[in-house]
This record gives C-alpha cells, structure tokens and sequence, in this order.
C-alpha cells in the first residue's frame, strides 16, 4: 500500500483503496453496496462498478437493458489524480484518457 494516503497508487488495491475514500460508493435501489472492479493499463487504473445483470423483461420475455448513466473513475499512476468518465466501454474510457494524459 502507498505510505501516504493520496499517495499515487502502485498497485490495483492501492487505486482501489483511494477511489474509496474520495467518492462516494455505488449502491442498488435497495442500498446494496455496488462491487468495485480495478482494471489497470499502462498508465492508470480504471474503476468501474460491477452491477447484476438485469432480470428485467419486455412484454415480448426480452431482457431490458440496464438504465443509463453512472461513471467510471480512472486514477493516474504517475499523480494519483483521478476523474470521472462515463460508463463506456473500458477501451473507448482507457483510450480518450490516454489522448488528454498520456
């Protein structure tokens, strides 16, 4: 773990253990907390909530996709620094953030 709190992150747990303490944590409309994920790539960390698949149907019996919104958080590994981006694609996120900060 990073010696200062706000240190930058030198591991997955560490991004993870930051993103914790700036925002605030996901929940489910019943106020189950939300799980978070940390996916790391050259020059961050990516984390992102991992919701449950939906049970939801259509009329037709067709699954109904998740509602919209919500945010991903990158931290930088160089400064710790982290921002929030939309709930895309881990790609489309990791690839934007690279063309700002890498």
């Amino acid at each position: 773990m990073s010696p200062h709190p706000d240190a930058p992150p030198t591991t997955p747990e560490d991004a993870l253990a930051l993103v914790r303490r700036r925002y605030a944590e996901p929940r489910l409309p019943d106020g189950t907390a939300v799980p978070l994920a940390v996916r790391e790539f050259d020059i961050g960390y990516l984390v992102h909530p991992v919701f449950p698949r939906t049970a939801r149907t259509d009329a037709a019996g067709n699954p109904l996709p998740a509602p919209p919104g919500g945010a991903q958080i990158i931290v930088s590994k160089a400064t710790g620094e982290s921002v929030t981006v939309p709930h895309l694609p881990a790609e489309s996120v990791i690839a934007r953030y690279r063309e700002r900060h890498g």
